[in-house]
């Protein structure tokens, strides 16, 4: 995938802009008010954020980091909004401004994220917030504020304010964007109407050669077929399968990398770690301010696993057994039938203690584990290739779905897996 290349030059200062030389796309040039964002300790942090958390513990290659993904988004989601604008920018009325916000939100949509990937907030906090409902977009949208009020960088106003939109777009929050007349500007990054936005673009590529995997998916090809069409992002109907295949390979990420057993066992394990340290340690009451949310990276691990005070030991042993791989069991798996799944609910280890049988060993809760894995094409039992219009060239004005019969018989009739894991914590 390029960086930047002769026809880029128009839109591009150079003197003003600072090279950076990425793996996956080459040559990014950061502009000047990019610049400013990024040279500050807040976003600077995303260098100690690993990518995929402690999936570098199974898959030695994954310790990318936050960092250089957001340079990526910041790259694509700027190639994007200008191929657009060189194909339809007199009708769309594309301006700097806007070029300036898309690439700004792609940058810092996750500057708010927590350590060690979603497993800091979708198992930590889930087990120790007590229903308080944390996001790790809403926190990048706090987090920019802090930014902009704490290193006085002057910024438009109204370009601040879109970015943030865009960067909790595909939250439910999305009603609450401006009224703006370039929907479509609001997809490049977080796409909250059907999926395909430059956030997965780059980490389905980079995530599959870090860990060493094949990857089928062409950026290249979407980015030359995107089209505005009543203000939504349109796609020849001909890379129907090209978007199928966005949407599969990070159904297999999901499959094989990020919810792998052992990976799991590790989380389950450190998710343990964290809630026997957090009253010692206090990092559940860091998670709204941005003041001091910033200075927690994956780093705990280290300062947990190194510290001499018997407050963080049950937490530090977990840390030892993990590093002498001496991990939670994995005993079996469940995957739920397709009949059962609208209706399906998490299975927790008061459940598994209460259905065992007689036998010499009585389990107790606290012996089991469980993991809840979902797998799906970003909307669950729901195809997303159905909430996305296509055109059928360049000279047609009509845009229309396209069923999935029409194309292959043998795609997916279903979008969602359900797995339950058991481990055991205990031999």
């Amino acid at each position: 995938m390029r960086g930047c290349t002769k026809e880029d030059v128009s839109y591009l200062d150079r003197r003003f802009s600072k090279k950076v030389r990425d793996n996956v796309h080459g040559n990014i040039y950061l502009d000047p008010l990019s610049l400013k964002f990024v040279d500050t300790e807040e976003f600077q942090r995303l260098r100690d954020l690993k990518q995929l958390g402690l999936t570098y513990m199974v898959y030695p290659g994954a310790v990318h980091s936050r960092f250089e993904h957001s340079l990526g988004v910041f790259s694509l989601a700027g190639e994007a909004v200008h191929r657009i604008k060189a194909q339809q920018g007199s009708e769309l009325g594309i301006d700097n401004l806007d070029i300036q916000t898309v690439k700004l939100a792609g940058l810092l949509h996750d500057v708010g994220h927590g350590p060690f990937s979603h497993m800091f907030e979708h198992e930590f906090l889930h087990r120790i917030s007590h229903g308080i409902k944390w996001r790790h977009e809403d926190m990048s949208v706090r987090m920019i504020d802090h930014i902009v009020d704490f290193h006085h960088i002057d910024i438009d106003a109204e370009c601040l304010k879109k970015a943030k939109e865009m960067v909790i777009a595909s939250t439910e929050h999305v009603s609450h964007r401006s009224v703006n007349e370039k929907h479509f500007l609001y997809d490049i990054v977080a796409n909250g109407r059907n999926g395909i936005d430059v956030d997965k673009f780059d980490y389905i590529v980079r995530d599959s050669r870090a860990c060493g995997l094949g990857c089928s998916f062409q950026i290249e090809r979407l980015m030359d077929s995107m089209r505005v069409m009543g203000d939504e992002i349109c796609y020849r109907d001909k890379d129907y399968l090209t978007i199928f295949k966005l949407f599969s390979s990070r159904a297999d990420l999901h499959r094989t990398v990020y919810t792998h057993a052992k990976v799991k066992a590790i989380e389950l394990m450190f998710v343990d770690s964290l809630i026997k340290a957090d009253d010692y340690l206090q990092i559940s009451s860091k998670i709204q301010d941005p003041a001091e949310f910033w200075k927690i990276d994956d780093s705990i691990l280290k300062t947990i696993e190194v510290s001499h005070e018997q407050e963080l030991k049950e937490a530090r042993d977990l840390i030892l057994r993990i590093r002498k791989r001496d991990l939670y069991q994995f005993c079996n798996e469940f995957s739920v039938p397709k009949d059962k799944l609208q209706h399906f609910k998490d299975i927790t280890p008061q459940d598994i203690v209460c259905s065992q049988g007689n036998g010499d060993i009585t389990l107790k809760e606290e012996d089991v584990a469980v993991c809840n894995v979902k797998i799906d094409l970003t909307r669950g039992r729901s195809n997303p290739l159905e909430n996305i219009n296509f055109f059928q060239d360049f000279e047609s004005n009509e845009k229309f779905p396209v069923h999935d019969y029409r194309i292959s018989h043998l795609l997916p009739a279903f979008c969602e897996d359900r797995i339950v894991r058991v481990y055991s914590k205990e031999p």
